[in-house]
């Protein structure tokens, strides 16, 4: 029997395919209060002793790591897995395992829903109505995407599918992916700058590496067309929220969408008084159907590994196959 740290809010005990294969594996279940920041220390104390962890954002730092001697597998609930130190990983042999393609037609349909909901201005009547106010015509006034220019920033699943679902809208698709070469409906630019510049609406959809933490900046947000609108469902850090909310609060941009934030939660006083900007908690990827599909993946991931085979989702199996 081996325990099994579970933090991800989303597992079902009883579930067919995520609680029950676990426990009928003969597997300790070990479950962390589900809502919550955890810090490093907490998640050393209630992760002690378990050989799997099947989680979302958890910050599993080196430290963190390395006080944890019987972990053989970090089974992360989504397809980034910026929060786990992976140098660390590798060197003391832990698996860390993703789930990819399970979560991507959610993301867009969000994507697309935060584009729509910006160039409508749907949170601004919401709020206008149920004020008791009718404004048809002045500051509400929204505009329409027939016409408009979307700039998708990355060109993998994610991309792909929001280029999709944007075929029936009357938008020009162009894109920048220095990896893809080629993306239906779309038309690639020369640069990540021509991109800026052209578009009406720019939509992020790359991971956190060192090379996209703060892509979009203040030298970034200048390049833009005042009107234009950004949307991040990737990754808090790929935006300079201190350069994009004094951008918004100058009328230097036209308007935001943030599904995900530098710090998360994010503080009140962080949010107060930015005009012309959506947030949703961390949602994109979230949806009843996507988390079913999820947390079986995970599911899957930790019984393999533990059965000491090595699947395809194991991000890192490379470096560990060569530590073998």
């Amino acid at each position: 029997m081996m325990r099994i740290f579970i933090s991800w809010p989303g597992f079902d005990r009883a579930g067919a395919t995520t609680g029950r294969r676990l426990l009928e594996a003969g597997h300790e279940l070990v479950l962390a209060p589900k809502l919550g920041v955890r810090t490093p220390d907490e998640l050393t104390h209630l992760a002690a002793g378990c050989a799997a962890a099947i989680v979302s954002t958890d910050p599993f730092t080196a430290e963190v790591l390395r006080a944890l001697p019987d972990l053989r597998i970090i089974a992360r609930v989504g397809v980034g897995f910026d929060s786990v130190d992976r140098a660390m990983a590798d060197e003391l042999g832990i698996a860390i395992s993703i789930t990819p393609g399970m979560n991507a037609e959610t993301v867009a349909d969000h994507t697309l829903a935060l584009i729509l909901s910006a160039v409508r201005k749907i949170p601004q009547q919401d709020n206008s109505v149920k004020a008791g106010r009718w404004e048809r015509v002045g500051p509400l006034t929204p505009g329409e995407l027939p016409g408009k220019t979307v700039g998708l920033v990355g060109a993998g699943t994610i991309g792909r599918a929001v280029a999709r679902r944007l075929a029936g809208f009357g938008v020009t698709v162009c894109f920048f992916d220095a990896q893809v070469d080629a993306l239906a409906g779309a038309e690639k630019v020369a640069s990540f700058e021509e991109l800026l510049s052209r578009s009406d609406i720019v939509s992020l959809h790359v991971p956190l590496i060192a090379e996209t933490n703060h892509l979009i900046d203040a030298s970034a947000i200048a390049r833009m067309k005042p009107t234009a609108i950004l949307v991040n469902t990737s990754r808090g850090p790929v935006v300079d929220q201190k350069a994009l909310f004094e951008a918004l609060r100058e009328g230097r941009l036209g308007g935001a969408c943030l599904d995900v934030f530098e710090t998360e939660p994010p503080g009140a006083d962080t949010l107060r008084d930015v005009p012309n900007l959506v947030c949703a908690a961390h949602m994109g990827g979230i949806s009843h159907e996507s988390i079913a599909r999820m947390t079986g993946s995970a599911t899957q991931s930790v019984l393999e590994v533990l059965a000491g085979r090595m699947p395809d989702t194991v991000v890192n199996r490379d470096s560990l196959r060569g530590s073998q």
